[in-house]
């Protein structure tokens, strides 16, 4: 038995999404969109690599300034 299970309860933000998709169908699409132009990316693996070859270590210390 789960106790937290409410079968029945659906959050105010879930019910206005799903009143806004029923009202403009084209939401769901606008959304697809967003998330290919903002996430979905091809990534150049060469490039990647050559970016994490050309890292420099960094000191333990970054703002110690050094004493001599």
């Amino acid at each position: 038995m789960y106790i937290f299970h409410r079968p029945y309860y659906t959050s105010e933000a879930t019910q206005f999404l799903d009143s806004l998709r029923q009202k403009d169908p084209k939401v769901e699409q606008g959304q697809q969109l967003g998330r290919n132009l903002l996430w979905d990316k091809s990534v150049d693996r060469d490039a990647w690599r050559d970016y994490r070859a050309a890292q420099v270590p960094q000191k333990p210390y970054v703002y110690q300034t050094e004493t001599h």
